[in-house]
């Protein structure tokens, strides 16, 4: 880790005195950044000259200023290059020298036709690690393609199963394989940097796919295709694994989501909706049978919910602790208990708007929690302290690869 920002007045967080070179586009690799940024890394985020990265255009949109920037830009100091140019590439290397991890995203190849190579860029700093996002990998016959997290959603096989059986595979409606990776992204940068830290002192170049970290999370398919020959299917809200586990529409048409897979939980169940005999009833005894009749007891289950109101049900299941939960839209989570009483979300202040609110850093630390310092800003707000004052580029300099679009 680099010291030399230990005791700088903005430094907090578990990951105070990391740096963090932000040269990705879009949102899988700015997003792991952003990530390591709320935790107090130092993150230098490099735009491209007049345009910016891609998420400045993105909606929703407000006076012409994208809100979504707002809060995949925050907490990160803000600089324009071109990289393809030889003067961008020379005042990138210079970036290089002082930095921990370097995070990009582009298609593979495109960093090794600049001259940015993981092997050239360490010649210039063996301590560097280099997070490289791509839709499938650096290596492979899939490498070249383009990826996007549409692309990687589908291919990682997740809508194959996720849906109603008499309708088409379904999609997340967010970007589920981007934010994904960007998760896995930080976490593997952070590896890295402890086995570094912890080992030989040289860092590495760490090769993160779109489409591998959702792959991951389908855990017992594998296995169980292998075995038994499964093949998951589309079956709606349940699980083939769980039963009873759906969503189900209350008397005053709200929406409520149940999960009663463990014995325990299933009886507590039976007994709110005050069916004992669900408990013993042989379709009903446990899980493995349960999961062969879920029809029949979805619709038993769906026939109570549908006799009252979630209010009333959410009081009755709470004091009977029966795991349930209503579906929630974002204009309920304003105002949801839970999300206020843990400042999920938060107030920042924003040079265009005065004040807005965001997420705020999850997970909670005890001793060194995370911070939002600022929403995302204007395209090249942080070039002369970046460029004058830490590379030491004269104004005259500055000013003239300003004038030829390398800044």
């Amino acid at each position: 880790m680099n010291k030399s920002k230990k005791n700088a007045p903005e430094s907090f967080g578990p990951l105070a005195g990391l740096k963090v070179l932000d040269a990705g586009n879009m949102i899988a690799g700015p997003l792991a950044a952003t990530q390591m940024a709320d935790f107090g890394a130092e993150v230098i985020k490099v735009e491209l000259p007049k345009h910016g990265d891609s998420m400045r255009h993105w909606s929703p949109i407000k006076d012409g200023k994208s809100l979504w920037w707002k809060v995949i830009g925050r907490n990160k100091k803000l600089i324009t290059l071109a990289l393809s140019k030889p003067e961008g590439r020379a005042l990138f290397l210079d970036l290089i020298k002082s930095v921990d991890v370097v995070i990009e995203n582009f298609r593979p190849g495109t960093f090794e036709r600049w001259g940015l190579s993981y092997q050239e860029l360490a010649a210039v700093n063996p301590r560097l690690i280099m997070v490289r996002v791509s839709g499938f990998g650096q290596t492979g016959p899939y490498s070249s393609k383009g990826g996007y997290g549409t692309i990687a959603e589908a291919f990682s096989g997740v809508p194959s199963f996720t849906g109603f059986p008499d309708k088409p595979p379904t999609l997340p409606g967010f970007p589920l394989a981007d934010s994904l990776a960007a998760t896995f992204s930080a976490m593997a940068a952070m590896f890295a940097v402890y086995k570094r830290d912890n080992g030989d002192g040289r860092g590495q170049e760490v090769d993160v796919s779109l489409y591998e970290p959702l792959f991951r999370l389908v855990e017992a398919q594998v296995i169980g295709y292998d075995q038994l020959n499964l093949v998951k299917e589309r079956i709606g809200n349940r699980l083939a694994e769980d039963s009873p586990r759906n969503t189900y529409e209350t008397k005053d048409g709200r929406w409520l989501g149940i999960s009663a897979s463990s014995q325990k939980t299933y009886e507590r169940l039976a007994l709110a909706i005050e069916r004992p005999d669900l408990i013993t009833d042989e379709r009903f005894v446990n899980n493995a049978v349960r999961c062969d009749n879920a029809d029949a007891l979805d619709a038993i289950i769906a026939q109570w919910i549908k006799q009252h109101t979630l209010q009333d049900i959410m009081v009755l299941f709470d004091s009977q602790q029966v795991v349930a939960g209503p579906v929630l839209n974002i204009k309920d989570i304003f105002s949801d208990p839970q999300y206020l009483f843990r400042k999920n979300i938060i107030d920042v202040e924003d040079e265009d708007f005065g004040t807005v609110k965001m997420q705020n850093v999850v997970p909670l630390f005890s001793d060194t929690p995370g911070k939002v310092r600022h929403s995302g800003g204007q395209l090249g707000k942080d070039n002369r302290a970046i460029f004058i004052d830490s590379l030491g580029l004269s104004e005259e300099k500055f000013l003239e690869l300003t004038n030829q679009g390398v800044i």
